[in-house]
């Protein structure tokens, strides 16, 4: 089988929204390449190696490529996707001079290349993710997450995602019910549930997303306690408010804590819904906020009642840490 491979050429701040796009229009798989340059700063602090290629890439940069099938109107793509790259400008997301571009490859040609650059990688003190195609002897003491991604976002490489996995590591103490907003490949959802968590409603409204997360949730052994639902917080509000035994869910919502690894627009429509998702003296982690939208979230958060308790930082990206007042 043959694939269109579209290639855009732009800034790192536009990767989530960009490959977002780009699975919403159809894509087969969307793969990332940064800059390999040596003077990128990168976290070791936990024994994190990095096999990356170097490469003629800006430091800044990336280089997205999705895959589309061969009868594609690829040109049609190309048309609707320009605009909503122009109009990432609106949201403080700078896109740059970006190039788009396309070629005809063979699927040997990209889909299991990505592979060889996933590997085991500790993201904290007690998690390390572990692609389910590469062997790994943990060490005592060390949770291990089993992952295939598949289409799905979310391998535990990207700042936004590491950085929720430590910040859970502070938060969760044992036997807490959590909800997973955007769930994606259901990492943080089996992440929660490795460091200790009783229950976690995982929720996406992307049903890639939702199956990636249930079948990843079955490679861990953790199908019974994760529940993985297409839908949205304020569905899950509605259903639990209604009572309704079609939409039962596995947690008793207010939850203690909940946890978003969502662009900042995103988290910023509904900080109100998550408001109302926790209990009292509860915890909120907001994660795949860009440095440039920091202090928008930070005003939304207290506005809605939050109050922050701390902000974890890696490379230009923000996870906050908010509590609903006792």
């Amino acid at each position: 089988m043959k694939w269109n491979e579209l290639t855009i050429a732009t800034t790192e701040e536009s990767i989530e929204m960009i490959s977002n796009f780009l699975h919403e229009m159809g894509a087969g798989g969307v793969s990332i390449e940064e800059s390999g340059t040596l003077n990128k700063e990168r976290d070791t602090s936990l024994g994190q190696w990095y096999e990356l290629p170097l490469n003629d890439i800006p430091e800044g940069q990336a280089v997205i490529k999705g895959y589309f099938p061969e009868d594609t109107d690829i040109e049609e793509v190309i048309t609707n996707v320009r605009p909503r790259i122009d109009e990432l400008r609106e949201f403080d997301i700078e896109p740059g001079e970006y190039t788009i571009s396309s070629v005809v490859v063979d699927d040997e040609d990209w889909a299991n290349a990505w592979k060889q650059y996933f590997k085991p990688i500790r993201v904290s003190d007690r998690l390390t993710i572990k692609p389910t195609w590469e062997d790994y002897t943990p060490s005592e003491g060390e949770q291990i997450i089993e992952l295939d991604p598949g289409m799905a976002f979310g391998t535990g490489t990207h700042p936004t995602t590491a950085l929720c996995l430590r910040t859970l590591e502070s938060v969760i103490q044992g036997g807490e019910e959590v909800i997973d907003v955007g769930t994606g490949s259901g990492i943080l959802a089996i992440g929660a549930m490795r460091l200790g968590a009783k229950k976690v409603l995982a929720v996406d409204l992307d049903p890639i997303a939702v199956t990636a997360a249930g079948e990843n949730s079955k490679l861990n052994g953790l199908e019974g306690d994760i529940q993985v639902q297409l839908s949205d917080l304020l569905g899950v509000l509605q259903a639990s408010a209604e009572g309704s035994a079609s939409q039962a869910i596995n947690v008793s919502v207010p939850v203690d804590v909940v946890v978003a690894n969502i662009l900042a627009e995103i988290i910023l429509l509904f900080v109100d819904d998550v408001y109302a998702a926790v209990k009292a003296g509860g915890t909120y982690i907001a994660s795949g906020i860009y440095k440039n939208k920091e202090d928008d979230v930070a005003s939304g958060l207290e506005a809605s009642g939050f109050v922050i308790t701390g902000r974890q930082r890696d490379q230009d990206w923000i996870a906050f840490v908010a509590k609903k007042p006792e």
